[in-house]
């Protein structure tokens, strides 16, 4: 028996590679075509990004708390979002929740902290890398972090808003996002968190200056091991 993984999705594409992963990861754990039971709820992209243009994160959190209570009608047993930034909003829906969630920093905080990484590089949204999704959650565990110049996060928020989400990959924006975490380098990171769920779809370990440390499939992973763990 398995735990039926509830995903609050936001963005299509980084929505898609998490429950993707879950599926194809969970075959590689249970055996044959065997994967735990999965239901996600995509409200409009455009309804979130009305809330976080105008910086209500307030708002944010309730768009979330609605896919939560649809979730939890369904069966599911436990919450993720593939979405760093909407992460943003987690205060305002934790208390009201009518379920468990596993956060994607925490998740991530925790591979780098088994990893002993030191110092991790942040790239995502320009609202996710301003925030202290990350640093909060990094700086518990002991770890430093970097964050680009306020030029290179316009210029990935461009990318990831006008490209990614839109399934739109190009070999410039890899060419970009080379040199924005080769200049991390340079600031001493040993390792850079992939913080919007759809950046791993042009970058990973094998063209990144650093190593990786993929939010989409970290979190997807660690939903796998929560759905499949002991009662």
């Amino acid at each position: 028996m398995t735990r039926h993984i509830g995903i609050v999705a936001c963005s299509a594409e980084g929505a898609s590679l998490c429950y993707r992963t879950i599926c194809a990861e969970g075959a590689q754990r249970l055996g044959g075509h065997a994967h735990p039971e999965v239901s996600m709820h995509t409200p409009s992209l455009a309804d979130y990004m009305a809330c976080i243009e105008r910086d209500d994160w307030a708002a944010v959190g309730e768009l979330m708390l609605a896919s939560a209570r649809k979730l939890a009608g369904c069966g599911a047993e436990f919450l993720i979002c593939p979405d760093n930034t909407i992460h943003q909003a987690l205060p305002f829906v934790l208390a009201r929740s009518p379920l468990p969630w596993l956060h994607i920093a925490e998740v991530v905080a925790d591979e780098a902290a088994r990893r002993g990484l030191r110092r991790i590089g942040l790239t995502g949204t320009r609202w996710l890398v301003d925030s202290d999704v990350y640093p909060a959650k990094l700086e518990a565990r002991g770890l430093e972090w970097r964050r680009p110049a306020v030029a290179e996060r316009a210029e990935c928020n461009r990318i990831i808003m006008d490209e990614l989400v839109g399934g739109v990959f190009k070999p410039e924006a890899v060419a970009y996002f080379q040199r924005v975490i080769a200049g991390l380098k340079e600031q001493g990171c040993d390792a850079v968190v992939l913080g919007c769920t759809e950046i791993p779809l042009i970058m990973n370990d094998a063209n990144s200056p650093l190593p990786t440390l993929d939010s989409t499939r970290l979190l997807a992973r660690a939903a796998l091991d929560r759905a499949c763990a002991a009662p």
